[in-house]
């Protein structure tokens, strides 16, 4: 009767642990470098042209969007069938008559896609364009002007297609 003989121990060398740690540190390595230039191409990360001006205006604009509030003004953003609507109502629910709707289309991360609508007013006092928005999500930051008072700024988040 023949006994197997014991397999032989390898023994656990410098190299061994040398490897270990260069594709340890190699993947975390490779990891972040995937991950930063992911971000960089994906998003800009312009929110403002000159933040020293847009903090100069905040009090003001903040003043306004409650002075609007507290007058009941809503605003709401429908898009379909290649049309995208904005409507503006004050308490008592009566459309809201402004020189001009400028609306700033942009997608959460990218700027592919991005551009910027001018409505013009229907005879029901809503506010229309025609585009195409591709399937996805959709960040819409609407300005309207007005004559005899402050702007009104609205922001609205779109799905498309979802």
């Amino acid at each position: 009767m023949t006994h197997p003989s014991p397999k032989a121990q390898r023994e656990f060398t410098g190299w061994h642990m040398l490897t270990i740690m260069v594709v340890f540190f190699g993947v975390i390595f490779s990891v972040n470098l995937f991950m930063a230039t992911s971000a960089v191409r994906t998003w800009t990360g312009l929110v403002v042209e000159n933040s020293y001006v847009a903090s100069q205006q905040f009090n003001t604009k903040l003043a306004n969007a409650r002075d609007q509030a507290a007058k009941g003004w809503q605003g709401g953003l429908e898009y379909g069938a290649g049309t995208l609507t904005f409507t503006l109502v004050d308490g008592d629910g009566a459309a809201l008559t402004a020189q001009s709707v400028t609306i700033a289309m942009s997608r959460p991360i990218g700027t592919k896609g991005d551009q910027t609508l001018h409505l013009t007013q229907s005879a029901n006092g809503s506010y229309s364009a025609p585009v195409e928005l591709q399937t996805g999500v959709w960040n819409a930051a609407i300005m309207v002007d007005f004559a005899d008072q402050p702007d009104y700024e609205h922001r609205a988040r779109l799905n498309v297609g979802l």
